[in-house]
């Protein structure tokens, strides 16, 4: 145990030696905070910001699966408690010998998106902080097969996050749906499929601008977009870390491992069907 303490005590001085002395303490901003999850903070009106959002997923039911996701996105805040994101991805795939699917190796333009939010309470003048989120997306790939698709998604969250301890500690909690329509492109097979889910997270400042902690997400993949037929669950559980580099600059990055998952029928102890057994996320943003 002593071993353990001190090593954990080293790796979060040498990430927090990474962080400029300017860096300053001006309260905590949730905008960014997260990797997996979103916070209640929209930003301030003008603001403007690029963001390169990059997106890993490893391991499948046996064989080889990596799929790897690039997008980059432009965000501004028009008017107060409104955020606007605009964005477009690309995507890259190897699938060999997974069960259920084809054998693919690809990398292509992926598709685009439209993120709206808006900050219906504010975390300083209220009991906890509530802002409501639609995001809007047309790819091109199936995110889970590689095939070739027209797919149409949208994904509603209802963010929650209050500060434990004032400057120090701060919880989140996000409720999310998400309804997807798919079409294969060169045949008539078109499906319904949609996503519930429920995220906490918990981030702990160790010295301006450095945050340290972790996520944890339950989700429910269904059959058609009203939750008709089960078709699998999985829990999620990983750190995340986040840096201020400088006042115009951030760094944001998180994994998740499936803990515990279960696909419909099945008494497996992990669901390795409908969702993959790592996920990671590195994103960095620039204020200008």
């Amino acid at each position: 145990m002593p071993i353990r303490s001190n090593t954990c005590r080293a790796v979060v001085v040498c990430l927090s030696a990474l962080l400029p002395g300017g860096v300053c303490a001006e309260g905590i901003d949730t905008e960014h905070l997260f990797g997996f999850m979103i916070g209640t903070d929209v930003g301030n009106v003008g603001e403007r910001e690029l963001q390169s959002q990059t997106d890993g997923r490893f391991a499948k039911n046996g064989g080889t699966y990596r799929a790897a996701g690039q997008e980059f996105e432009l965000e501004f805040v028009p008017v107060k408690n409104v955020r606007v994101e605009l964005g477009t991805s690309f995507a890259s795939y190897y699938i060999r010998s997974v069960a259920g699917f084809g054998d693919r190796r690809i990398t292509s333009w992926e598709g685009v998106s439209v993120d709206l939010r808006y900050r219906f309470l504010e975390r300083d003048e209220s009991p906890f902080g509530f802002t409501f989120a639609v995001e809007n997306h047309a790819s091109r790939i199936d995110e889970t097969t590689a095939a070739r698709v027209r797919s149409y998604g949208t994904e509603f969250t209802a963010a929650f996050d209050r500060e434990l301890v004032p400057n120090l500690v701060l919880a989140a909690l996000n409720l999310t749906y998400q309804p997807e329509w798919t079409r294969i492109v060169g045949t008539r097979a078109a499906e319904q499929e949609s996503t519930i889910g429920a995220a906490l997270g918990l981030m702990v400042q160790w010295r301006p601008g450095f945050f340290l902690g972790g996520e944890t997400r339950y989700l429910r993949r269904y059959e058609g977009i009203g939750l008709e037929e089960l078709g699998g669950q999985a829990l999620f559980i990983g750190p995340t870390a986040y840096f201020q580099l400088s006042r115009r600059t951030r760094l944001t990055a998180a994994w998740s491992t499936q803990a515990w998952g279960r696909p419909a029928g099945s008494k497996a102890a992990l669901d390795l069907v409908n969702f993959e057994r790592h996920q990671a996320r590195l994103i960095f943003g620039v204020n200008f």
